[in-house]
């Protein structure tokens, strides 16, 4: 029973990732203000599945819940970081 839970969140995961990288591809055709190349998909679909594929693979191994989570928060507060990086250069 709980196979099929992970495998649920899993799917819902990739599901997410792929309506994100869907978001400035279909404003591209409302707006001149997004302006997106190949390469930004390409890093940003490298930067999301490389954190997923990162949770996925350390999920495997970290059996408490309470350190998925700190993991979950530290890889989404990174993708944030790279994210607002890659757009305004924050640093």
């Amino acid at each position: 029973m709980e196979r099929g839970i992970r495998l649920n969140w899993r799917y819902l995961s990739w599901a997410v990732i792929a309506l994100i990288l869907l978001a400035p591809l279909v404003a591209m055709q409302f707006t001149d203000e997004v302006r997106w190349t190949s390469f930004d998909f390409a890093v940003a679909a490298a930067l999301l599945v490389g954190a997923a594929g990162s949770y996925e693979l350390a999920a495997h191994f970290i059996q408490d819940r309470r350190r998925r989570v700190l993991l979950a928060s530290g890889l989404l507060l990174l993708v944030a970081l790279l994210w607002a990086q890659g757009a305004v250069g924050i640093f």
